[in-house]
């Protein structure tokens, strides 16, 4: 055997050698594994002239297979085989001794098992290792040569072919593991990139609904979840706040019990689960949650301060795995450690937000209680005490005085009583329009304070009024911005711009007084108030002062608005 193996190389015909040569070329320079295998097994037909061709893949412990390539057998000879060999008999004789090994008829060797029902019948037989850096990785085996028995020089075709196939499966694996590593690392910075950008929304963006969006789009992303939602826990409940991806929208709003629920369980061990079947393990259908026909899913908590906030749940990865593994789940884990930090914080900043309006409404309750204790309640206590006077004496002229003076000062608080009721809601926006209460507003303040009120108000047609939320808006919007005026400025002239647009009112409010800083802290509610009106209409708001420099109000109030519900007056 070995002076064969010796003069095998003289042998090989110069055909051979050629497209061994130019086998290893092409091997060395396939990327794809499995392309690489069926090519190895094609190239060892069609040099040795076997009939059958198999490459068995050794398992990690090396000591049976994992995988078994073959060609020369069809599909339905296949599977009425049955299960493939794992590495017994002879195939086990290689593994545990890794050299060439020819057989004439390996049916008659003491290591064969016989084959199993449906297999075709199999004679002559040659088999080599592959190895990697001297390390087993498989073999390589032959059988059933055309005209009869595999000699020296196919030996020798097949220890060149596996060693060209080592270097080329050792170039495919480090490949592979290339582009896995570059996967990861693309996966890393998609990471980075939606917990910057959660970041930046706590810095940013202090609306809860804008960062409940932000958070289901990117950690879909993330992931590569089919769908995504959001419960936040409201008592014992939680609360579907967001959704991404395939899932209905109007899933919003719908709750799910803390107790009894995966969610729940999730939420109070602070513990994030992969689920391989939605169907057996969700303890409430993913329908429930708006994502229908859901497999696998991946539960995370959003914990802030050792506070459990809610769950972030995905739904199905896309492509041919469905399941997500721990890759996903660390990604989403660290995602949600920011997500949890921004739902915190838009929290925090909506319910200072509720608390300023809670008070900036009480303060106003307390100035119309002391407008009317202070002018309505007086007037009458005074009206009372003349006309008493007048009834214990019984002078008729005297009585009469009285009455006149009760019906001048009747008028007088009739009047200011008009003027408290226009404060509240002026008849003139509902019944004239925007235009004329914005005139007649200016014409009160310019006589009551003294001041010179310039109004230039452009709406467009002569019949165009504006809706109804967007006239109350843009009214107590300058409503507040001169009642800050005549209270803070020191003003002696205001100028009131108003010009309507298909797409939105732009509304701008100067005065020349004192000004202010606009970065120290203010007391009082009035541009809290402001930033409310705007707010309802999905408007924006800006302040320009400095001290001696005089303020500008502006604001850009959307004509087509999703506004949620109607401005109250």
């Amino acid at each position: 055997m070995g002076t064969d193996i010796a003069t095998a190389n003289e042998r090989l015909d110069e055909q051979r050698l050629s497209r061994l040569i130019e086998v290893g070329r092409s091997l060395v320079s396939q990327r794809d594994l499995e392309t690489l295998l069926a090519q190895v097994l094609d190239v060892a037909r069609e040099l040795t002239g076997a009939r059958y061709a198999a490459l068995g893949v050794l398992d990690e412990s090396r000591e049976s297979l994992a995988r078994f390539v073959t060609r020369g057998i069809d599909a339905q000879t296949h599977r009425a085989i049955g299960d493939l060999p794992h590495g017994r008999g002879i195939l086990g004789l290689l593994i545990r001794e890794p050299r060439p090994l020819r057989l004439h008829d390996l049916r008659t060797h003491p290591r064969s098992y016989g084959f199993p029902a449906n297999h075709p019948p199999m004679h002559s037989f040659l088999g080599v290792p592959i190895q990697i850096r001297d390390n087993a990785w498989g073999n390589l085996y032959l059988t059933d040569k055309e005209g009869g028995d595999f000699d020296a020089a196919d030996e020798q075709t097949a220890v060149i072919l596996a060693d060209w196939a080592a270097v080329a499966i050792e170039n495919a694996s480090l490949y592979r593991r290339l582009e896995q590593r570059r996967d990861e690392l693309e996966q890393v910075v998609q990471g980075l990139e939606a917990t910057t950008a959660i970041a930046r929304a706590v810095g940013a963006e202090t609306q809860l609904e804008r960062v409940l969006e932000l958070i289901v789009k990117r950690g879909r992303a993330l992931v590569d979840a089919r769908a995504m939602v959001i419960l936040l826990r409201e008592g014992d409940e939680l609360e579907v706040a967001a959704c991404a991806g395939e899932a209905e929208p109007d899933v919003v709003g719908r709750r799910v019990p803390v107790e009894g629920s995966t969610s729940g369980d999730i939420l109070r061990g602070a513990r994030a689960e992969r689920i391989r079947d939605v169907a057996s393990r969700l303890r409430i259908s993913s329908d429930r949650l708006g994502v229908h026909d859901a497999h696998t899913a991946l539960l995370v908590p959003l914990e802030f301060r050792s506070r459990g906030l809610g769950v972030l749940v995905a739904f199905d990865r896309i492509g041919t795995e469905q399941e997500f593994d721990a890759e996903q789940e660390a990604l989403l884990q660290s995602f949600a450690a920011s997500a949890a930090t921004a739902v915190a914080t838009a929290q925090t900043v909506e319910h200072e937000r509720l608390r300023e309006s809670m008070a900036s409404a009480e303060q106003e309750r307390r100035r119309w209680a002391r407008e009317l204790h202070d002018e309505t309640l007086q007037g009458l206590a005074g009206f009372q005490v003349l006309l008493s006077s007048a009834l214990r004496r019984s002078d008729a002229g005297s009585l009469e005085q009285a009455v006149r003076t009760a019906v001048e000062q009747i008028g007088t608080e009739i009047e200011k009583l008009r003027m408290l009721i226009t404060e509240l809601r002026p008849a003139a926006l509902d019944e004239l329009g925007l235009q004329p209460a914005i005139e007649s507003l200016a014409s009160r303040v310019s006589a009551v304070e003294g001041l010179e009120v310039e109004t230039e108000v452009t709406l467009g047609a002569d019949d165009e009024r504006l809706s109804a939320d967007l006239e109350t808006a843009v009214y107590r919007l300058v409503q507040e911005a001169l009642t800050n005026v005549v209270k803070h400025a020191r003003a002696s002239r205001v100028a009131i711009e108003i010009v309507a647009s298909d797409a939105h009112v732009d509304v701008a409010v100067r005065d020349d007084g004192a000004g202010f800083d606009p970065s120290l802290p203010r007391e009082g509610f009035g541009i809290t108030g402001m930033r409310e009106r705007v707010g309802l209409v999905a408007g924006t708001l800006a302040i320009d002062s400095g001290p001696g420099e005089g303020t500008t109000v502006r604001a850009r109030l959307q004509r087509a608005s999703a506004t949620g519900g109607r401005a109250v007056a």
